[in-house]
């Protein structure tokens, strides 16, 4: 919990990612995959909306694991993941479109995401002015 807070707090600082609390993670955690080599070097997590629907969130890699495919690995994972769980489409709002659409994802209009999505934007300091990529990836 402790890495993963770390490593999400850094791109948070930024601007890159949704602040989250400590809580929230121990809440959630079971929807975390990190990639571990003796230290957390990235996470993800996959969040269930629906029985089709699902999001992939808090990509965050650690500086020296970039450009190792540790991003992409993680969020493949979650997508069979998803996969395995009959779910058709996943979904995130990203500031990373180039890296997602290496994915696989799709640019989408946010118009086309349930509502119950924007839970977390509320918390957000730039909502209701997101600006962030919508992106979409239907599974097969």
């Amino acid at each position: 919990m402790e890495a993963i807070f770390s490593l999400v707090s850094m791109y948070a600082r930024e601007g890159l990612l949704l602040p989250l609390k400590e809580g929230d993670i121990c809440e959630n955690i079971r929807d975390f995959c990190v990639w571990d080599e003796g230290e957390v070097l990235g996470c993800a997590a996959l969040r269930i909306f629906s029985r089709e629907l699902a999001e992939v969130r808090s990509v965050a890699v650690h500086p020296k694991a970039k450009g190792r495919g540790v991003g992409t690995s993680l969020v493949a994972f979650c997508i069979d993941e998803a996969r395995s769980m009959g779910l058709r489409k996943v979904f995130v709002l990203t500031k990373s479109p180039g890296f997602f659409a290496k994915c696989g994802f799709f640019e989408v209009d946010k118009r086309e995401l349930p509502h119950k999505v924007w839970r977390d934007c509320i918390m957000c300091p730039k909502f209701p002015d997101c600006d962030e990529t919508a992106m979409m990836l239907y599974i097969k």
